[in-house]
């Protein structure tokens, strides 16, 4: 079992090319299902996640090579509807592929999708937008079934929640639907906007991604395209966390600094200074960071909830308390018990956590619980006293590409073993 030793109370410096967006590429090879014939996507990262993704378009017909960080999928041949129990279980968000196999073939089967557990996350609003244009669904033994009786309906579909994978599922269906629809209540993210832009290059007609109102005017067809994944705002939140918690000046390359809308003032709140040209975003940090007072997690242009457990790290040896209040998950503390492990004064009570800055932070043998999680265990581990041992690398591995080589070329003391 692969382990990371971090020895902790280094700086870093230089520069770093933040990675292509986990939470864009993965709806995006989705989407490339809705193509009949070749797409190209640059910037793709090499995570666990996509390798998922692949081997779900594999296993349904596609073509897919990879060169560095560009892949090529060809779908011009589809010959199954449906995804194995393994292969939906290795990822929460393959989900997705349920509109874009209904868009395609009419039908699709599939069992519910796993993933980091981070409490519920019911698909309830998925299925619910589904059968308002016209999808016939049936749920039994952990299986969906669905099939297009007639033809995608266009319909006005009012989310209840601004879900990102409900409004994905439903732009991803309505591509192909006989008439516009229109959805309210929409998720705002840039990894929204990313996709339409795919879709739009590949001849979708979508207008409104990026706001709450979304319109879909359905298409008969669409052809394959070139397309460049936006940088990953949320690999560039954990690295500002590793340079504000250990007190460095570094540049990060390939940074759309309005995705940062909500994380910047958090910085410059700790005393953090930052600086952006032309892609470029320096932060230089303080030696004493002061806290942050509150932190809310929503959802997009709202402190987004991935950010969450690397930004608590950051906190974990600021002068005064941080009060975090997760709004969109219930189980994402669960990387407090470790960081508690490493010297943090961290109490939770419900979706309430308060974070007592230390003066310093002990290396110990903890364990990753989830993606985000795992990621703050090596963000205080950096700024840790002594050497520490951190377990379940898979979960980083979901996220982060080659994430100790990254952090070592910056100058931190990082050996994946």
């Amino acid at each position: 079992m692969a382990k990371l030793l971090i020895t902790g109370g280094r700086k870093l410096s230089g520069e770093v090319k933040v990675q292509g967006s986990k939470n864009s590429t993965l709806p995006i090879l989705a989407a490339t299902l809705l193509c009949e014939d070749e797409s190209v996507l640059y910037n793709c990262p090499k995570l666990s996640d996509v390798d998922a993704s692949i081997r779900i378009l594999r296993y349904l017909g596609c073509k897919a090579q990879r060169s560095d960080n560009t892949l090529i999928v060809d779908t011009s041949n589809i010959t199954k509807s449906d995804i194995p129990h393994d292969l939906m279980r290795e990822m929460r968000s393959s989900i997705i592929f349920l509109g874009v196999l209904i868009a395609r073939c009419g039908r699709a089967k599939m069992s519910l999708p796993g993933g980091c557990e981070l409490g519920p996350r019911p698909i309830d609003l998925h299925l619910s937008a589904l059968r308002q244009m016209g999808i016939e669904i049936t749920e039994q033994h952990g299986e969906l079934e669905c099939v297009v009786n007639d033809f995608i309906k266009p319909s006005k579909i009012a989310l209840s929640f601004p879900s990102v994978g409900a409004t994905e599922n439903v732009m991803l269906t309505a591509v192909k639907a006989k008439g516009t629809t229109i959805i309210t209540n929409a998720a705002r993210e840039p990894e929204i906007t990313d996709l339409a832009d795919f879709l739009n290059s590949c001849g979708a007609r979508i207008t409104g991604a990026g706001e709450s109102t979304i319109v879909i005017e359905g298409v008969s067809k669409l052809h394959g395209c070139c397309h460049s994944i936006i940088p990953d705002r949320i690999v560039a939140a954990t690295l500002m966390s590793a340079i504000a918690a250990t007190s460095s000046s570094v540049t990060l390359d390939g940074v759309i600094l309005s995705h940062l809308c909500a994380l910047i003032p958090v910085f410059e709140q700790a005393g953090c200074e930052l600086s952006y040209k032309e892609g470029k975003l320096s932060v230089s940090a303080p030696y004493k960071l002061r806290s942050p007072k509150l932190i809310r997690t929503m959802p997009y242009p709202g402190f987004p909830t991935d950010a969450q457990a690397p930004i608590m790290a950051m906190t974990c040896k600021s002068n005064g308390l941080t009060v975090f209040v997760e709004n969109i998950f219930e189980s994402r503390y669960k990387h407090v018990d470790e960081l508690n492990r490493l010297g943090a004064n961290i109490k939770v009570e419900g979706k309430v956590a308060v974070v007592d800055g230390v003066k310093h932070l002990s290396g110990a043998n903890v364990q990753a619980l989830d993606l985000r999680g795992g990621a703050a265990l090596i963000v205080a581990a950096l700024s840790a006293q002594g050497q520490t041992e951190i377990l379940g690398l898979p979960y980083l591995e979901r996220g982060y590409e080659d994430f100790e080589v990254v952090l070592e070329s910056l100058g931190a003391d990082i050996k994946k073993i």
